[in-house]
C-alpha cells in the first residue's frame, strides 16, 4: 500500500475512533459515584447530565460534526481513499480489518440505539435532569481575554467590569453547533433586564477567522451592538482557549474543530461562575442566580 492509501486510512481511523469516544462519552451509563467534573464535562458537551439523553443541540454535535469530518476526508483525499479502501479488500487481512471494523460500526450503533431507547422510557422522570437552581457553581476567577473584536478594538473583560459577560466560543466555517451556540447566548441576553450581559464570541479557528474577518462573522452571526466576535493570532487566540480550558480537536487537513458547547457566565466582579452548554433559558437562568 502506498503513503497516497494509508493517509487518507489512517485519517478515517481516526475519525471513526474519535467519534466512538466521542459518543461513549454522551451516551456512556455513569455510575452514582461518578466524579463532578465528569458530570460537567457530559453536561457542557452535550446538554446532559449522569443517566440523561443530549439535548437538541448535543444530538446536533455528536451526528453532524463526523458527518462533517467524513465530508471533508471525502473531499480532499477522496481517490486516496477509494484506491486504499481496493488496496485493503484484495487481501485476506485487509478484508479481515474491514469487516471488524464494520462490525464494531454496526455494534456501537446497536448500543447507542439501546441506550436512547432505555433513555426515553423514563426520561420524564428523571430526577439528574439539571436545572438552574442545582447546577454547580464555579466561583473561580477568568483568566485575561486580551483580543480584538470585530470594530478592531482591544477586547478584555476589564472592559465589561461592573456587569455579567457571556463568554462563548465558536468558529466561522462550523454549521452544526456553532450557530446553536451563538444563538443561545444572544437570545439568553435578549431575555434579560438591564443591566444586560454583554456577549463575547472567541473563535476557536484563529487560522481562518482571522481580525480582518471579524465583522464578516459579527453580521453573519447578527451580533448587536452589545455582542462581540473575538480573535488575534493563531498564538494569542490558543493561549485564551488553553487558559479558559476549552476542550477542542483541530482536524489539520480540513481545519474543522470538534468541540463541545461552552457558554461561561462571569459575574461582574470578573469571576467565572457557571459553564454552560445550550439552551437560552438555562443560561438566563444561571445569569439570574449571579
Amino acid at each position: 500500500m502506498t503513503r497516497r492509501e494509508a493517509w487518507p486510512l489512517a485519517a478515517l481511523a481516526a475519525i471513526l475512533a474519535i467519534s466512538a469516544a466521542w459518543w461513549a462519552l454522551a451516551l456512556w451509563p455513569l455510575p452514582a459515584d461518578t466524579p463532578d467534573w465528569l458530570q460537567r464535562a457530559r453536561f457542557v458537551c452535550f446538554g446532559a447530565m449522569r443517566d440523561t439523553l443530549p439535548s437538541a443541540a448535543g444530538w446536533t454535535l455528536l451526528i453532524g460534526e463526523p458527518l462533517a469530518m467524513l465530508g471533508a476526508l471525502a473531499v480532499i483525499w477522496r481517490e486516496g481513499l477509494v484506491d486504499g479502501l481496493r488496496a485493503l479488500w484484495r487481501s485476506r487481512p485487509g478484508r479481515t480489518a474491514l469487516a471488524a471494523a464494520s462490525t464494531l460500526v454496526v455494534f456501537g450503533l446497536a448500543a447507542a440505539a439501546g441506550r436512547v431507547y432505555a433513555g426515553t422510557r423514563g426520561v420524564a422522570f428523571d430526577p439528574t435532569r439539571p436545572t438552574a437552581e442545582a447546577y454547580p457553581r464555579l466561583d473561580r476567577r477568568a483568566p485575561p481575554l486580551d483580543l480584538v473584536d470585530q470594530r478592531g478594538d482591544t477586547l478584555s473583560l476589564a472592559r465589561f467590569r461592573g456587569r455579567p459577560v457571556l463568554v462563548a466560543f465558536a468558529y466561522a466555517h462550523c454549521v452544526t453547533i456553532c450557530p446553536v451556540i451563538v444563538h443561545d447566548a444572544l437570545a439568553a441576553q435578549q431575555r434579560l433586564a438591564a443591566p444586560r450581559p454583554a456577549v463575547i464570541v472567541v473563535t476557536l479557528d484563529p487560522w481562518r477567522d482571522t481580525p480582518s474577518r471579524l465583522a464578516a462573522m459579527a453580521q453573519a452571526w447578527q451580533l448587536g451592538a452589545d455582542a462581540y466576535a473575538a480573535s488575534g493570532t493563531v498564538e494569542q487566540v490558543e493561549r485564551v482557549l488553553n487558559d479558559w480550558e476549552v476542550p477542542r480537536v483541530r482536524d489539520t487537513a480540513s481545519g474543522g474543530v470538534t468541540h463541545g458547547a461552552l457558554v461561561y457566565v462571569v459575574d461582574a466582579a470578573g469571576r467565572i461562575q457557571f459553564a454552560a452548554g445550550t439552551g437560552a433559558d438555562l443560561i438566563a437562568q444561571l445569569v439570574g442566580r449571579l
